[in-house]
């Protein structure tokens, strides 16, 4: 039997404040390994927002380019906030770009797989399902919200995999 056909798109401001609430890190390399034992992965894509300058992230996207990842990027926008002080947040939403880019492909496959815990991502997941797609998403315990566990196909934990996903 052939393996299905998936395409993997990763919300990449999520992924980051993932590993942050673990305080451990995701290997990307073993979780294309991990995916890709089981289905035909057709396309990686990594959306990511990028500050002016950012030589960390430049030589991060490199590496995720070398292991056969399509990144996109925008610039990060400074949103003035204003809760008593003044303070700027650094944004850059890729939402609407990776549901485009899903639908858009999504006659293509078999499965999508979304790395995120976003419930942004709650209404195009059961616009998917409704079509016959399933929707596998990976994400954390701590970060995913109840809306978009409840409407994927299927969730797969960070906090289960970690001693397969972890980077040493």
């Amino acid at each position: 039997m052939s393996k299905p056909k998936v395409k993997i798109y990763i919300d990449g401001a999520n992924m980051f404040y993932t590993q942050k609430k673990f305080g451990w890190t995701l290997d990307w390399q073993k979780i294309k390994g991990l995916i890709e034992t089981a289905k035909e992965a057709l396309d990686w894509r990594y959306y990511v927002g990028i500050k002016k300058d950012d030589e960390g992230m430049r030589k991060y996207l490199k590496y995720l380019n070398a292991i056969g990842f399509n990144t996109f990027t925008k610039p990060l926008k400074k949103i003035k906030v204003s809760d008593g002080t003044v303070k700027y947040i650094f944004k850059a939403n890729f939402d609407v770009e990776i549901a485009a880019d899903i639908l858009l492909d999504k006659s293509k496959i078999d499965e999508i797989i979304i790395f995120s815990g976003d419930s942004d991502f709650q209404y195009l997941v059961g616009k998917l399902k409704d079509a016959g797609i399933k929707v596998i998403v990976y994400s954390s315990r701590k970060t995913i919200s109840w809306e978009l566990k409840l409407e994927a196909s299927e969730v797969i934990y960070f906090e289960d995999i970690k001693e397969k996903i972890r980077r040493q």
